[in-house]
């Protein structure tokens, strides 16, 4: 069940830069982190920035990720039971709220910090992305929080939890980096799409949420072992 929980993690974090509030404002953000318009910057320098922005978010989830994993990896079974019970019913409830369902105060305000810039645009970069890391935009809490409950819910794997979180959401924003002026392009074709993306997801959340609850996530192990059996014949 551990494999199948970081993979989960792994797209939670592939979903989070795809994020409604998120996706349309990487061009800007990326010509932001290096100080001019993205088509005026080589890829060089993007990747560099975007880089360092993704070490900076990294590094908070893995710090997170080591104290949870202390903490929980202490826990005794009775009580990992009723954790994994709990964290399934805030995993449903983050479903409930991507797909508009409840619309708690506290995940409709955006939580910044801040950041000032340094003389060097790369630490700035690097800072930003600590910064990022730990004020949430709304859309990103959701998915995010729907992983630190997923973790709460697997005493010990808080770390390897939240490191695949950060590489799936980290890849994308390297690849962003790298093809910025495709990455413009692409979005601008197919921004449409983004109006859907939240009933999905709210959907597969809330799904996860009861598969937590009932302590049936290994069904999506089986689910996939089958589906590989029936494509390789």
């Amino acid at each position: 069940m551990t494999e199948i929980s970081v993979i989960i993690a792994f797209l939670a974090g592939i979903v989070s830069f795809l994020a409604p509030c998120i996706l349309p404002l990487i061009p800007a953000f990326l010509g932001y982190l290096a100080g001019a318009k993205v088509e005026k910057t080589s890829r060089l320098t993007l990747f560099g920035h975007s880089f360092l922005f993704v070490l900076g978010f990294a590094s908070v989830f893995s710090l997170l990720g080591v104290l949870l994993n202390g903490v929980l990896s202490m826990v005794a079974y009775d009580l990992q039971v009723w954790l994994g019970r709990i964290a399934g019913i805030i995993i449903i409830f983050f479903g409930l709220y991507l797909l508009s369902l409840v619309k708690p105060r506290f995940l409709q305000e955006e939580h910044k910090f801040k950041v000032a810039k340094f003389k060097s645009k790369w630490v700035t970069s690097f800072v930003f992305g600590a910064a990022f890391a730990v004020g949430w935009t709304p859309c990103v809490g959701a998915v995010l929080g729907t992983i630190l409950a997923l973790a709460i819910s697997q005493p010990g794997q808080a770390f390897v939890l939240l490191a695949a979180y950060s590489l799936g959401l980290g890849v994308p924003f390297l690849l962003a980096g790298i093809f910025a002026r495709e990455f413009l392009v692409l979005l601008q074709r197919n921004g449409h799409v983004l109006r859907y993306f939240n009933i999905v997801v709210g959907i597969i959340v809330v799904l996860l949420g009861v598969l937590v609850f009932t302590g049936k996530l290994s069904l999506v192990a089986s689910g996939l072992g089958f589906l590989n059996r029936v494509l390789l014949g």
